[in-house]
């Protein structure tokens, strides 16, 4: 059975194909989870987050923007942002614990980005955790 770690890292894999531009990657959803062994409640926890950050993704964006110190949006590495993405959903739209969705995305971004990835990754998604902290 598939862990929400897996289910997380398999979003982040049609993330970046909705990223770059793959068309097909939502018609093809269900299908790359059950590749990737990823079936029941971690496929549903998995469609759930991918569906929440596309239809979120200008609020998470224009977020993501705002935090960005001397970075430009639109030449970020394609994982990097889809790492970002999934961290900042869950971050504004779901009640899981911050600290394991910072470190979810930390875990991530070792396994999938660069070595620069998991600093620049928490650096944001701190910012944006801390920001949504002072919202409420």
């Amino acid at each position: 059975m598939a862990t929400r770690h897996q289910s997380r890292s398999a979003v982040i894999g049609l993330l970046y194909a909705h990223d770059i531009g793959n068309p097909e990657v939502e018609r093809f959803s269900e299908d790359l989870l059950e590749e990737k062994k990823i079936r029941n409640r971690q496929r549903e926890f998995a469609l759930s987050l991918y569906r929440g950050v596309l239809e979120h993704l200008d609020e998470i964006d224009k977020l993501i923007k705002s935090h960005l110190k001397d970075w430009d949006f639109e030449r970020l590495d394609h994982v990097d942002k889809s790492i970002i993405r999934l961290g900042a959903y869950e971050l504004l739209h779901t009640d899981l614990d911050r600290a394991v969705i910072i470190n979810e995305a930390i875990e991530l971004a070792k396994e999938l980005g660069s070595d620069n990835s998991p600093k620049f990754v928490n650096g944001v998604l701190d910012a944006i955790e801390k920001s949504s902290k002072e919202k409420e």
